[in-house]
């Protein structure tokens, strides 16, 4: 998301999320979902798409709650234009753009911990590929190529 959240918007979100996926169908078939929120920032929803896949339709209302409750927290949920990586203990958010002037200036190098925001399994999430080196990431390819042999 845009920023990091206050810990009483943590709160906000994590109520306001779980709600919304209690009663969260797909052609009228409920859908076995979970969240994790990470870092303050990274809100992460996935569904159990052998039980039953969310739809269209669903994929839109998820959306759509989360730009309700965006708007109430001042935050951007919907955004994948953006970089996240690491800088110290701090995270950064730049546009794709700035992120490649940094990476051509080597002020980020195929080595900077970006988050990869593209993730769709659990497994990924849950083996640490969430956070990690730009150059086994889509990122090494597209601001490093010369740096991890592409």
């Amino acid at each position: 998301m845009s920023r990091a959240l206050e810990a009483a918007e943590v709160t906000r979100c994590e109520e306001v999320v779980d709600a919304f996926l209690d009663q969260w169908a797909a052609h009228g078939h409920s859908l076995r979902a979970g969240r994790e929120l990470r870092e303050r920032r990274f809100l992460l929803v996935g569904v159990d798409v052998d039980a039953e896949a969310p739809s269209g339709c669903s994929i839109d209302a998820l959306t759509n709650a989360l730009r309700r409750l965006g708007v109430e927290l001042g935050v951007s949920f919907i955004d994948h234009a953006p970089v996240w990586f690491r800088q110290g203990e701090e995270i950064l958010t730049v546009s794709r753009p700035e992120f490649r002037q940094r990476a051509a200036s080597g002020e980020v190098t195929s080595s900077t911990r970006v988050f990869d925001a593209s993730l769709t399994r659990v497994s990924d999430l849950r083996s640490g590929k969430l956070e990690r080196p730009a150059a086994r990431t889509w990122h090494g390819k597209a601001f490093f190529r010369e740096q991890v042999g592409g």
